[in-house]
């Protein structure tokens, strides 16, 4: 999603091939996009820095979030559109085949066993090698994969959006699918850089986020110098705390963290190779609660989430 203009800052086609290439160098192997990032932007960018690599990675992407101007649906999952929503995001990739094939919301409208069927003809086509699910619940999982097998299911978890670990989480280490945990820093919150609202280029999207501002932002920040302070004792970042918590979750998670930054990729990358002490991840739990984050997920009247 960072890779386009208009979430979080400017960033232009040079920028995205660095970052590309510098996490493929990093041993980075599966990438996450969309079709609705700028319009198929994302997707566009995406392939063209991946030309002559396609073969070194997972290419996920996802479809269903509806961004027409206009458009009386905010998800659209009806069976008919799949298969030209995955020929227009093969086309803009570059490649013969997605690997992960996600529905990006479930559509009320539409019975997801009903979408999964259609994504399901694109899999014994070829077009696709695996079908996921994103911000789906463990109903809506458990329905799905009557029809078809579902890998995996994206949703954002990190140590400021815990939703998952209601039901998802425990379905993902049950049934042996995997969980994409997107905004694994909380849009940058858990970095522990971001210092004010103004400290964003211009249209990005946290400018307009309940947690990024006034006293909400104020209070997130203390939660997050507790997490500082557990990472200057490690003698590692906060970011990578933030990430080798998750990773200490389950071995079903998988965190997709976004930069164009190369210092931020190397970071995010040696995460993984972080074992973390219990005292320390019970230290980090007992720091930052759920209850205790400040401001919701998105403004109030958003028709839906991005992610």
């Amino acid at each position: 999603m960072g890779l386009v203009d208009g979430y979080y800052g400017p960033v232009s086609d040079d920028q995205a091939d660095r970052a590309v290439g510098q996490a493929l160098d990093l041993g980075i192997n599966l990438f996450d996009t969309a079709d609705s990032y700028g319009s198929g932007e994302g997707e566009r960018r995406l392939g063209h820095a991946l030309t002559g690599r396609r073969d070194q990675v997972f290419l996920a992407t996802k479809f269903g979030l509806l961004t027409e101007p206009g458009s009386d649906r905010v998800v659209d999952g009806r069976p008919g559109i799949v298969r030209s929503r995955a020929e227009d995001s093969l086309r803009r990739l570059g490649t013969d085949t997605i690997d992960l094939f996600q529905l990006h919301r479930i559509d009320p409208q539409v019975p997801v066993e009903d979408t999964v069927g259609a994504m399901a003809e694109l899999v014994g086509e070829g077009k696709v090698r695996y079908v996921g699910l994103s911000e789906a619940n463990p109903e809506q999982l458990r329905r799905a994969m009557l029809t078809h097998p579902v890998v995996s299911v994206q949703s954002e978890y990190s140590l400021f959006e815990r939703g998952v670990e209601g039901g998802v989480l425990a379905g993902c280490v049950r049934f042996g699918y995997g969980l994409l945990a997107f905004a694994p820093l909380g849009k940058g919150l858990l970095t522990g850089k971001l210092q004010q609202v103004r400290d964003f280029d211009q249209g990005d999207l946290r400018s307009k986020l309940p947690r990024f501002g006034g006293e909400h932002l104020r209070r997130n920040q203390e939660l997050v110098a507790a997490l500082t302070a557990s990472a200057d004792q490690l003698s590692i970042t906060t970011a990578q705390l933030a990430l080798a918590w998750l990773l200490s979750r389950s071995p079903a998670v998988v965190p997709i963290p976004g930069s164009t930054s190369a210092a931020h990729l190397a970071e995010n990358a040696a995460a993984a190779d972080l074992d973390l002490p219990a005292e320390v991840i019970s230290s980090i739990e007992s720091a930052i609660t759920a209850e205790s984050v400040s401001g919701d997920r998105y403004p109030a009247g958003w028709r839906l989430p991005r992610g």
